[in-house]
């Protein structure tokens, strides 16, 4: 063992008989010996006691939680319509959403009772599209909005395309309509913030499939449940970035205001908000695509749409379908995104400047009204101009070409894939997948505490004894051991890619430029899109899982390690330089240490993003807790054990993040 100095880096020193005596400081022994020992005494034990007491149990096998959870599901569905509390709250709740849903539908995408059409066709809502991101964003977003709505059409998707924005806007509507009041209050009142950002900090660990399975049971299976968990999920950006927005403002201005009689009503309206406005409307284009990307998972739960397309294509292993369909996906998600990320881009004083074309700007933002409302009564009155034509022939070419592409990369690079997947598969997956499920389940646990302590401080590690308690509680514990064996294992590969590509973009603001519009571009798309050329390239595996939560979840990594790099001071750089540092060595022994607060950052966000995207890996072979999700919204029987698996799911994302942010913390400390 090396031994270590104090800070001083100097003996102390003692007086004795013979004169002054060195007393050497012996700092404690380091985190990384310590993690170092707990993996060597787990790989012994684990050789000893291999195969005793891993708690597995068989796919159609039961707990009496999972009996429970069965019956209490039985239950609710009987007493449904006679228990006051179905009766007078969650019922009416679901009815108000069912409305609110049916009618915008009934706007835009599903024909009302009385119509063999929706109220306004293809031609107003291309109309509508256009018109909108001009006024809110400019001529070039409007142009992207009516050639990106205009696809959806030729990919023969226009219903589908047109369901999804129907509960899209419908849970962002109902979502802003509580997230940015509670956002202001959490920005004016300190004490309201801490309170709600525990519980924001929760909503946005729970991944996405989590929240499905509760809220069938209180709202059943439908559009109504998938609003429900949409605008939940949805909700915590706009809130968080509301509060950031009022609490950004200057409090100078504030005073300003209080001292020439403002009351606190009038300094909100008059001050906070308009100030905030352009943060605000970041917080809305967050909280779309946030909403996007539910919608289309929650087609699980029966949510028309685009999502339900691509479900159906891959369960059926029907890539050239699902690439159509996620295709579209992609083209919904960068419109919305281009549209309201102009919104906030637009500075008053640009339309208050001398420019001829904006001086008529307003005469001819109501021209374009007034245009609108003509396509709009065309479509609302014509049957050409209220269903789009073709027979969407581009979508029939896109899908056939991708099953081409499938077929050819299948038929020549199949080789190639496979060793790939089974390097990584026996290299690192089945070796570590091996050590959790066949080790005792004692053992584990007291692993994961163990580095909980030593990684994050006591608390992480009581976080961590709470979270293996009650994840040997669930039942599930082997299938959440193979979770979290692929979780890691991504991780580990997302890390790689984020700690190399970041570094090259902290050091070169020429690569930041190149990527970060990629980086950004990828962020957008929602998870179920990634599935589908990795499920072409390596089939149907737990491996396609795996390879689509990494390359979901690296581009927020690497941007996190950038920043870090790119933030450690130039004179620090600069002295290593001068020393005679080559770059290898600038890089591990300056830049890299000093950025340790971003990596663990980093890796907390890694760690969270890939235990969404593998769960939801359950679609496509990965088995193990997405399964169990999937299986218990198709099989009543194991709907209990679709349950557990969904707050096993819970735990290792809480563990994971407490973890990970408590080390964080320590880190930069």
């Amino acid at each position: 063992m090396t031994v270590v100095m104090d800070k001083a880096e100097k003996p102390e020193k003692t007086q004795t008989a013979e004169g002054t005596a060195p007393v050497v400081a012996v700092r404690r022994v380091s985190r990384r010996m310590v993690i170092a020992a707990i993996l060597v005494v787990w790989l012994v034990l684990f050789a000893v006691l291999r195969g005793k007491q891993t708690l597995s149990l068989a796919a159609a096998d039961l707990t009496d939680l999972h009996r429970w959870f069965n019956d209490v599901n039985d239950s609710i569905g009987a007493n449904r319509n006679s228990n006051p509390l179905f009766l007078y709250f969650f019922n009416e709740i679901r009815l108000v959403i069912d409305n609110l849903v049916t009618f915008i539908q009934g706007l835009i995408s599903q024909p009302p009772e009385g119509r063999p059409v929706p109220q306004i066709g293809w031609l107003g809502v291309v109309g509508i599209a256009g018109y909108v991101s001009w006024a809110v964003g400019n001529w070039r977003v409007a142009v992207l909005a009516v050639a990106g709505f205009t696809f959806l059409g030729l990919q023969g998707l226009w219903q589908e395309s047109m369901d999804t924005l129907a509960l899209t806007l419908s849970a962002v509507f109902v979502a802003l309509l509580f997230a940015i009041p509670l956002g202001v209050w959490a920005g004016l009142s300190n004490r309201f913030n801490r309170i709600l950002t525990p519980f924001l900090d929760f909503m946005q660990t729970m991944p996405t499939f989590v929240y499905l399975a509760p809220l069938t049971l209180f709202f059943l299976i439908g559009p109504a449940s998938a609003t429900i968990a949409t605008l939940i999920y949805a909700a915590p950006p706009a809130i968080r970035i509301t509060a950031h927005a009022i609490r950004s403002v200057p409090e100078t201005t504030v005073e300003a205001a209080d001292s020439l009689g403002a009351t606190r009503w009038q300094s909100l309206l008059k001050v906070l908000l308009p100030m905030s406005k352009r943060t605000v409307v970041m917080g809305i284009n967050q909280t779309i695509m946030a909403a996007l990307a539910m919608v289309t998972i929650a087609a699980l739960i029966d949510a028309p749409g685009l999502g339900k397309t691509v479900v159906q294509a891959l369960q059926s292993l029907d890539v050239g379908t699902a690439f159509n369909a996620g295709l579209a996906i992609v083209v919904m998600a960068i419109v919305l995104d281009r549209v309201t990320t102009a919104a906030s881009g637009r500075e008053d004083p640009a339309r208050r400047s001398g420019s001829r074309f904006l001086t008529w700007r307003r005469p001819l933002l109501g021209a374009g009204a007034v245009a609108t409302a003509v396509l709009i009564y065309m479509s609302h009155t014509y049957l050409w101009a209220a269903e789009f034509p073709g027979e969407g022939d581009l979508g029939s070419s896109i899908a056939r070409a991708a099953d081409t592409a499938t077929t050819w990369t299948q038929d020549n690079l199949s080789g190639l894939t496979n060793a790939f997947r089974d390097v990584i598969t026996n290299g690192l997956l089945n070796p570590f997948q091996t050590l959790l499920t066949d080790s005792p389940w004692w053992l584990v646990g007291a692993v994961l505490i163990g580095l909980g302590v030593v990684l994050g401080g006591w608390r992480a590690g009581l976080t961590a004894a709470v979270c293996v308690g009650l994840l040997v509680g669930t039942g599930v514990w082997s299938d959440s051991m193979t979770t979290l064996a692929s979780t890691v294992v991504a991780t580990v590969l997302v890390m790689a890619l984020g700690i190399g590509f970041g570094v090259w973009m902290g050091r070169s603001l020429r690569v930041d430029r190149v990527l970060r519009p990629t980086l950004d571009a990828a962020q957008v798309m929602p998870p179920f899109v990634y599935l589908v050329p990795f499920l072409a390239l390596f089939g149907a595996t737990r491996f396609t899982a795996i390879v689509a939560a990494v390359v979901y979840a690296t581009p927020v990594t690497i941007k996190i390690v950038a920043d870090g790099v790119r933030n450690v001071p130039e004179t620090t750089v600069e002295a290593a330089t001068s020393a005679g540092c080559n770059t290898w060595q600038i890089i591990t022994k300056v830049q890299l240490p000093m950025a340790r607060g971003a990596l663990t950052l980093a890796t907390n966000q890694g760690l969270i993003y890939v235990l969404s995207m593998v769960v939801v890996g359950g679609l496509v072979g990965a088995g193990a807790l997405g399964y169990d999700v999937v299986a218990g919204f198709s099989q009543g029987q194991l709907y209990g054990k679709g349950l557990a698996a969904g707050l096993a799911i819970v735990l290792l994302g809480v563990m994971f993040d407490r973890i990970t942010q408590a080390a964080a913390r320590r880190t930069s400390a």
